[in-house]
């Protein structure tokens, strides 16, 4: 017993030393990197697979620092959003977009007073927008979003499409979406996250795919804005005949790696992938190839509770609403095989602990669990 006790405590040392390190290695990087795959067997019934390339920094996702600025201070926008997605609004046919969302003016009545004040809202924006991105899109219409199913679905914020947001819409010559990420990128991401692979590369790479669609976006906040670039595939019908979930086979690599930009530090939250899946009924995850992360539960979020490990956390497992997240921890790359899962009755297969290792996920890190927190839990649009 006394020899049991003393094997606890060396390890409960062991927990509180190893967590502090990584509290004082672990880097918080404004660069974000996501790769993504949407099972839609709700609304759509498609599978999406994207990757994102985010930022808080003018300098990582390079927009002019007056038009941040004046977007940011203007309480009236909530987004602008630069896309080749088909028919970015109804009405909207074989045309790129540039959308500026904004809120209803609460005095104006009536709809076309409304459409008025929301013209007026990102008329003095539009030139500016152009200037940046190259294009000469023309004012096409307004558009009233009226429908919430999607942001409740996905649990977003609804600055994009939510119901009550007003999109002034303006329209450009259609462009093929490799060459528009390409031009976009070019404009917006430095040379050095270019030159240094990871998701960037995979995104460039699937912009040539016939279903590839790409969305820039601007999303003020309070003291900054939130800067994204999206590269979209999407697989129509695809959600029902699902059964293994393989998300680089739908990202069309075998192998994922991070980016280079990463390798000055300790940054294990800054490259994810997320699978969400969505389903009328009840669904379960099962068959994990890869690592379950330990967890430990804060404000209803699992989040790891040793971020130096490599695997997934679910959150939840099961239910008409489940999420998958990967983190990389110390590793650089992952190739296919372990990030497989499958949908089913069977209950997940999660590594067994022994009581030592127990006591070490007990030991949390609460610089380590905040960050996670911030980070994985991410920004929902």
């Amino acid at each position: 017993m006394q020899k049991m006790l003393w094997i606890l405590l060396s390890v409960t040392f062991i927990g509180i030393s190893t967590n502090l390190v990584y509290s004082q290695e672990m880097g918080l990087a404004t660069f974000q990197e996501t790769a993504q795959v949407i099972i839609d067997r709700s609304i759509s019934q498609n599978v999406t697979a994207s990757v994102t390339l985010q930022s808080t920094s003018i300098q990582e996702i390079r927009i002019p620092a007056e038009l941040e600025q004046k977007l940011r201070e203007d309480e009236m926008v909530k987004a602008v959003i630069v896309t080749n997605q088909e028919q970015c609004v109804l009405g909207v046919f074989n045309e790129s977009c540039i959308m500026i969302n904004v809120v209803r003016d609460p005095s104006a009545k009536g709809i076309i007073e409304i459409q008025d004040a929301a013209k007026e809202v990102a008329m003095p924006y539009i030139d500016e927008i152009n200037q940046v991105f190259d294009t000469e899109a023309e004012l096409h219409s307004v558009f009233v979003h009226s429908d919430d199913a999607s942001n409740e679905a996905f649990e977003t914020s609804g600055v994009i499409s939510g119901k009550g947001m007003i999109s002034v819409v303006y329209t450009m010559p259609p462009e093929d979406t490799n060459a528009m990420y390409e031009k976009t990128s070019a404009i917006l991401i430095p040379k050095i996250i270019r030159d240094s692979g990871g998701f960037y590369e995979i995104a460039k790479n699937l912009s040539f795919e016939d279903n590839a669609k790409m969305t820039f976006s601007i999303i003020p906040l309070d003291s900054k804005s939130l800067l994204q670039l999206k590269l979209s595939v999407d697989y129509p019908n695809e959600a029902s005949t699902i059964s293994e979930v393989s998300p680089l086979d739908l990202l069309k690599v075998d192998t994922i790696s991070r980016s280079d930009y990463f390798s000055s530090g300790f940054y294990p939250l800054n490259s994810i992938i997320q699978v969400v899946i969505l389903s009328p009924e009840d669904e379960i995850i099962s068959n994990i190839r890869g690592n379950i992360v330990p967890t430990q539960t804060v404000n209803n979020e699992q989040i790891p509770t040793d971020v130096s490990k490599q695997g997934w956390v679910f959150d939840p497992q099961e239910g008409q609403r489940i999420q998958g997240k990967y983190i990389f921890g110390e590793e650089t790359s992952v190739n296919k095989d372990k990030l497989k899962f499958s949908l089913g009755d069977v209950p997940p297969t999660q590594q067994e602990s022994s009581d030592e290792s127990l006591v070490v996920v007990i030991i949390i890190s609460i610089v380590a669990i905040a960050a996670a927190l911030f980070y994985l839990k991410g920004y929902r649009k």
